[in-house]
């Protein structure tokens, strides 16, 4: 099919996106990898009046680093945040998931800040971003603020972010030494996540000194699993002990039934999946 006729904007800089979505009084949609846009363009299931391509925009590129946290620019590249050693000395959970989404054509073309920004319950970013207790890095005309990823994600296809901002960057704390999991369930080899766990988790010895866990597809919006992660911590990583935190994966979430799931389905993988992604990161 053919997209709905719209005008197109390429800036080369985010001040010059911002104005642009600033003076724009009809709706404006924001194109970083495209592979979630694209579609619904061609079979008109949205209709923009207008198109604002972020691809010539260099500085929302790349990972840096900022003191104890990694700078991870929206616009960067599925395919780069696999092969960025930062990201795999520092928050390697990150790489983890990536590895997991759809083929390597998309990960060539996707960007990181994108994915996050489409806030797919079943995207397979938001969990670990949410997880390693992240910060999104927003602006528009009124500056540039930083929302914290549990309060990012609102509800399905929905962020924080008003109609006049573009995300541009992503924060993220340094994990150095931790272990990381992502593990996912799906029907097909590349689809969506039915259901995915996010675990990363420091060990001393053969307990586990800090824990982090986040769900995917279980809520409206990634789910962090903090009683997962109290039932950890001062745990000997033994897999009676993570089976046991496991059975806490369901609380805080509100799975809803689909073609692939219904409701108990997704709780029984959750907690099934939970205790893998812990016994593989803690290496039990």
């Amino acid at each position: 099919m053919i997209p709905a006729a719209f005008d197109y904007e390429a800036p080369t800089t985010v001040d010059e996106a911002v104005r642009i979505l600033a003076e724009s009084d009809d709706e404006v949609s924001i194109l970083a990898g495209g592979h979630s846009l694209l579609p619904v363009l061609r079979m008109r299931l949205a209709a923009p009046a207008k198109l604002v391509d972020l691809g010539r925009i260099s500085e929302l590129r790349g990972v840096r680093e900022d003191g104890g946290m990694l700078v991870i620019g929206a616009m960067t590249t599925h395919y780069e945040v696999q092969r960025d050693p930062l990201i795999g000395e520092h928050a390697k959970l990150l790489v983890m998931a990536t590895d997991t989404v759809a083929d390597p054509q998309v990960r060539h073309r996707g960007t990181f800040g994108g994915s996050l920004a489409h806030a797919d319950p079943a995207g397979d970013l938001a969990a670990p971003v949410l997880a390693l207790d992240a910060e999104m890095v927003v602006a528009g005309p009124r500056g540039r603020r930083t929302i914290p990823a549990a309060e990012f994600f609102v509800d399905y296809f929905t962020t924080a972010m008003a109609a006049d901002e573009l995300l541009c960057e992503v924060r993220v704390p340094k994990y150095t030494g931790w272990h990381a999991h992502y593990e996912k369930f799906n029907r097909v080899a590349q689809a969506w996540s039915i259901v995915g766990v996010a675990a990363a988790v420091r060990t001393e010895g053969h307990m586990i000194a800090e824990a982090r866990v986040g769900l995917t597809n279980m809520s409206s919006v990634p789910v962090r699993a903090r009683a997962v992660e109290q039932a950890l911590v001062g745990r000997e990583a033994t897999p009676e002990a993570i089976r046991d935190a496991a059975e806490h994966a369901v609380e805080g979430t509100s799975p809803t039934a689909d073609a692939n799931a219904d409701v108990a389905y997704r709780r029984h993988l959750a907690k099934v999946l939970t205790s893998r992604a812990i016994s593989a990161a803690a290496g039990s």
